[in-house]
């Protein structure tokens, strides 16, 4: 079963558990490992959205800035600057924020980034939700934003930065660590002034686990149901996926672009585990797919 709960956003409430709702991502990178630089230019972003939209997506989500494995984010000891400035993640978002808003006035906007001020510039532009893969541990400024935002927040459980994930040894129990992880976040963000019905959570399933961790997570997603918070599932692309394909034919991992078969599958898997809201890069197929296991899901009630 699948909790009915309203997840509040800035300015209107999303009824979740009745469908799962899909979000379609917009990547405004040079370097996203699926779709990097595909869509820099501001009108082709907007463009594609908007076809995302057509194609049943109930939320973009607009990002920009990487954070595929391997890649820092944070300054280092040979710098005080973030990889990528503030200036340059505006420069990069905004026009797309913008312009969908412009396209498609009703289209819920969510901006993906870590980053307080640009937290406060999407929304203040009309974005309704934050995406922050760290949870807000990059950022010390985030929870006090989206408390003051009063805005969707999805917290995303990660261990370490990007350029850590290939060096952390592995959990004996993943799914434990990723449920205390999420508490603990979840706890923080309602002690920032975050409003509980604000707040969804997301395994961060690829981000500071190892392939064979993202399974059992996968497997038992139901357990973090019990902190009563809705649930994003992004399996859209990852390398997990890549590397069960390449294990059933050549041996070499599936590209991003020939993970789509696998990518819908596990989306399904995460839709009977309690997903309220699937993060996708191809819409269409993945709307067609959770409309399935959402008929599956109403006949196991």
């Amino acid at each position: 079963m699948r909790a009915k709960l309203a997840w509040q956003l800035r300015s209107r409430t999303l009824e979740l558990g009745p469908r799962t709702l899909v979000m379609g991502v917009v990547n405004v990178t040079p370097d996203s490992f699926s779709d990097g630089g595909r869509y820099l230019n501001p009108q082709d972003a907007v463009a594609h959205a908007v076809r995302l939209m057509e194609e049943g997506a109930d939320i973009l989500d607009v990002g920009g800035e990487s954070t595929r494995p391997g890649t820092r984010v944070l300054p280092d000891e040979s710098s005080d600057r973030p990889v990528v400035s503030e200036e340059e993640e505006l420069r990069r978002v905004m026009p797309v924020i913008e312009g969908i808003l412009r396209a498609r006035p009703d289209a819920t906007v969510s901006i993906d980034t870590y980053k307080s001020a640009i937290a406060r510039r999407a929304v203040e532009a009309g974005a309704q939700i934050v995406n922050d893969v760290s949870a807000l541990q990059w950022d010390r400024g985030m929870g006090q934003a989206c408390a003051e935002l009063e805005c969707g927040v999805v917290l995303m459980h990660t261990r370490g930065q990007p350029s850590e994930w290939r060096k952390l040894p592995g959990e004996l129990d993943i799914v434990s660590t990723v449920a205390h992880g999420l508490a603990n976040r979840a706890q923080i963000a309602l002690d920032s002034g975050v409003q509980r019905q604000r707040i969804v959570l997301d395994p961060g399933f690829g981000f500071g686990k190892n392939f064979e961790e993202n399974y059992p997570l996968l497997a038992h997603l139901e357990r973090l149901k019990r902190m009563g918070f809705p649930l994003l599932a992004g399996t859209s692309r990852k390398s997990f996926v890549g590397r069960s394909i390449g294990k059933r034919r050549n041996g070499s991992d599936a590209t991003a672009d020939e993970r789509l078969y696998g990518s819908l599958a596990a989306m399904v898997v995460s839709i009977l585990h309690g997903a309220h809201i699937v993060r996708v890069h191809e819409v269409k197929p993945s709307v067609e797919a959770a409309a399935v296991a959402d008929e599956v899901l109403a006949a196991m009630s």
